[in-house]
């Protein structure tokens, strides 16, 4: 039985989880072990090799030697092995799902959903013949021909956050591969046995033995990478301060690397607002998947003390509704990663209460009948948050939904340009005036006009502003090409009859 279905099925013994180098599974013997628990019971299920940096070379080997052929593997070729990784995705995606539900504790439904955002980026990496195509310029000068290509860079790495441990890896290494890239994954080693699952999935879709490869660890295993001369480029999701190392350590290692960090995202609410729709909006953005998403809505700034007291007043019961329980029931939202994470989300709430803002529900006393060791936590709202207070300022990832009263959609645009993250932001209103303005002066990288979780389709691409990334490009879509891969121009003549002698002057055009 592998390490899903024990995962699944809870079997009591840990289960051993391998790292993946090489197209096969290895045990890392020598290395020291971490945990991993279901987050419903509390219990651990997996004990996890943290990969040294002997680890990290020895998958970086097995990547660098498979580059050369890979590289000149014909792009339709490459691309041949996305539509067949494609297949087995769709045709296995509530395995997948029940895998993140077991070790991240989200619901079913709701890790179905990451499995078909995921899914997106392999259909937009199916597409790669096209959107590696080059340019090319006839006569740019006379019988001089000009040409722009597309060309893998090497070995690439990807770290990857728990709270989506199958979505983010598939926004990166789809098109890393397809690009022509051989791939070393460093997933979380809170829940790491779904990068196990596509990597047999890839091997299954005939990917050639050392293009995908994935370590297990920590910070020592995210600083071999780090340093590793050999590994080209970085790719990033987490907490902004990480993200500033990574990105600081990587550059200065010489690696392209793009840092995804956290976010404080606003959803402003109008006088002219439905106001039904918005609190079906900030329900499903404030807390699904307990509010642990980069683009959840943690604040809502609301515009008029009237529109406040009836998002309030519409919000509560339900917040206080909320059913509970381990993700694989009916319920609305699960548990949270770890109980060390609960308890700093309760700390969270309890600095608001400290700061004087009103805790209108309060769901740190929530328990779920014979699960009693669960990391679970309750939703919380709060109403009359101020800028200055703590639980304003930093991101809490967690389900506590903030109400932020202003007196004018002015004030909440300042409010949202003046904070520290720009990831993602919602306008709900009718006036398309207020929309328009709203899109063109609101510092922050994805937009929604009355869509709460504003999460580009694939063939656009995901990224935020200040200190929501670090790096020039956004990931998946065209800036993931562009992230990994490097353009090479080339400007050809061929020899003639006529021969014009030595040129000692700047060559032009004409």
């Amino acid at each position: 039985m592998n390490a899903a279905v024990q995962h699944i099925h809870g079997a009591e013994a840990p289960t051993r989880i391998h790292h993946y180098i090489n197209g096969q599974r290895v045990a890392g013997e020598h290395c020291d072990l971490g945990k991993v628990f279901n987050p419903a019971t509390g219990r651990q299920t997996g004990e996890l090799p943290m990969g040294d940096a002997g680890v990290v070379d020895a998958a970086v080997r097995a990547a660098r030697a498979a580059f050369p052929a890979w590289a000149a593997t014909p792009p339709v070729r490459r691309a041949k092995v996305m539509f067949k990784l494609r297949e087995l995705i769709e045709s296995n995606a509530d395995a997948l799902a029940a895998q993140l539900t077991a070790e991240h504790g989200k619901t079913h439904s709701d890790a179905l959903g990451e499995v078909a955002r995921g899914l997106e980026v392999v259909e937009f990496a199916c597409g790669i013949p096209h959107l590696l195509k080059g340019e090319f310029t006839e006569n740019v000068g006379s019988a001089i021909d000009a040409c722009s290509v597309r060309q893998p860079l090497g070995v690439v790495a990807g770290i990857t956050p728990f709270n989506f441990p199958a979505m983010v890896p598939l926004w990166m290494f789809p098109i890393a591969i397809a690009c022509g890239n051989c791939f070393v994954l460093k997933p979380s080693e809170r829940d790491p046995s779904a990068s196990l699952v596509l990597a047999d999935w890839l091997k299954q879709a005939g990917l050639p033995d050392g293009v995908f490869n994935v370590v297990h660890g920590d910070k020592r295993a995210v600083d071999a990478i780090l340093e590793h001369p050999q590994i080209d480029a970085v790719s990033f999701v987490g907490s902004t301060p990480i993200a500033k190392y990574i990105y600081e350590t990587g550059t200065r290692h010489g690696k392209r690397v793009q840092a995804l960090g956290g976010a404080k995202n606003h959803m402003v609410v109008m006088p002219d607002a439905d106001l039904d729709q918005a609190a079906d909006a900030l329900m499903g953005a404030g807390y699904g998947s307990a509010g642990e998403r980069c683009m959840a809505i943690s604040v809502a700034v609301a515009v008029g003390d009237e529109v406040a007291d009836k998002l309030i007043a519409k919000l509560a019961p339900r917040v206080q509704a909320l059913k509970v329980g381990p993700g694989g029931e009916d319920v609305d939202m699960g548990p949270l990663i770890t109980g060390l994470h609960r308890d700093r989300v309760r700390g969270y709430v309890e600095t608001g209460v400290d700061e004087g803002a009103d805790l209108v529900v309060d769901g740190r006393a929530v328990k779920v009948e014979g699960h009693e060791e669960g990391f679970f936590l309750g939703g919380c709202l709060f109403d009359k948050v101020q800028p200055g207070m703590r639980i304003y300022k930093e991101e809490i990832f967690g389900p506590v939904l903030q109400i932020m009263r202003v007196d004018s959609y002015e004030e909440a645009l300042a409010r949202i340009n003046a904070h520290e993250y720009g990831n993602g932001t919602a306008l709900f209103t009718r006036d398309g005036d207020a929309a328009r303005d709203f899109v063109q002066r609101v510092q922050v990288g994805m937009v929604g006009i009355n869509v709460p979780i504003p999460v580009p389709a694939a063939f656009h691409s995901f990224g935020g502003w200040k200190a929501s990334l670090f790096g020039d490009h956004h990931v998946y879509g065209p800036e993931g090409v562009r992230f990994y891969t490097k353009l090479k121009a080339v400007t050809s003549r061929w020899p003639t009859s006529i021969r014009a002698g030595a040129q000692f002057v700047m060559p032009t055009n004409g």
